[in-house]
């Protein structure tokens, strides 16, 4: 009979504009005991991510809304304590996307190994996971960039935006990032070795800095942010510029339709090319992936952060801090401390 007692976080209401705590419950379950092929995982760490915002409403959307009451899902990387199942032995480290629980019974369908010699295990859920996979088809895919171009990233410091950095410097790009603090700023030229940068909150027009720190315009602009970083990623955009349409965390808590950049007919004149993506497109290509993280990471040419709130209690306060800006690199939950 299992005595297992797992904690697991659960959507109590639906938030109305930017997400609080008290929008999420922490409730505990007892396991079953394990049947068939099943294995028992321990989640080590949890990811929250800006997508999952799009999931807490009802309306329809490229992923599933979450149900209240329920359960949330997402990534997590953890190690298998109990097992019935020869392909999946104890002490195996697996990714997963069922975290917001502290442990998790599988089948072993959608379950993938970790090898912890290419990274830490909770690297990824960031920059050797969804994150950066992200960051590098969206780039490399969707931006197309040449060497002496000069990319804009938005959101810089972020799990995905700093791995977008870093991969325009290693194909030769002039690599300007925007962010919301010295701190971040400071990271980006200090590790990243970014060649300049915005803090967008210093900046009483947004257009005219990104003009001074883009003195030959924009080549390609990594959208992460939306709103008045696209107005003025628009109007710096050189022709046949690109813009891999990633993410626009400015809008993901209004609560009615945004207005939408002045300048829009500059794409036609400008002959602009703008991409939405999500990094499931690309699924079939994640080898490519694998091979230069791990080449570009044994070169030294990669580094992250990571902010890591210990415990499950924390994972709202974690995800409401991705809106805020409070985290540096990678938001993750350490869970079962």
């Amino acid at each position: 009979m299992s005595s297992i007692i797992s904690r697991t976080v659960v959507l109590k209401s639906r938030p109305d504009g930017v997400p609080t705590a008290d929008n999420f419950a922490i409730r505990e379950t007892t396991l079953p005991d394990l049947e068939g092929n099943q294995v028992l995982i321990k989640n080590r760490f949890m990811s929250v991510d800006p997508y999952m915002r799009g999931r807490m409403r009802a309306g329809k959307s490229y992923a599933a809304p979450f149900a209240t009451g329920e359960v949330m899902n997402g990534g997590a990387v953890g190690e298998i304590v109990k097992s019935c199942n020869p392909n999946w032995p104890v002490g195996d480290v697996v990714l997963h996307m069922n975290g917001w629980r502290e442990y998790h019974i599988s089948s072993g369908i959608g379950l993938t190994r970790v090898d912890e010699s290419i990274a830490p295990m909770q690297a990824f859920l960031g920059v050797a996971g969804m994150p950066g996979q992200t960051a590098y088809f969206g780039l490399l895919r969707v931006g197309e960039p040449k060497s002496h171009e000069t990319v804009l990233v938005s959101a810089a410091a972020g799990a995905v935006g700093g791995m977008v950095c870093q991969i325009a410097k290693i194909k030769g790009c002039r690599v300007v990032g925007s962010v919301g603090s010295d701190a971040k700023a400071q990271w980006l030229l200090d590790e990243a070795g970014v060649d300049d940068v915005v803090n967008y909150r210093q900046e009483s027009d947004l257009t005219a800095a990104v003009a001074a720190k883009c003195p030959k315009g924009v080549d390609v602009y990594f959208e992460n942010v939306g709103g008045a970083h696209l107005d003025a990623a628009l109007a710096n955009m050189n022709l046949f510029g690109r813009i891999p349409c990633c993410g626009m965390i400015s809008q993901y808590n209004n609560q009615g339709p945004a207005a939408g950049p002045s300048n829009m007919t500059l794409i036609v004149g400008k002959r602009l090319k703008l991409q939405g993506f999500i990094v499931s497109d690309f699924a079939e290509e994640t080898d490519d992936f694998y091979r230069d993280f791990q080449q570009w990471r044994e070169a030294g040419l990669i580094k992250w952060q990571e902010s890591v709130l210990p415990g499950i209690e924390r994972a709202p306060e974690a995800f409401v801090g991705l809106f805020t800006g409070s985290n540096q690199g990678k938001m993750l939950v350490e869970l079962n401390v």
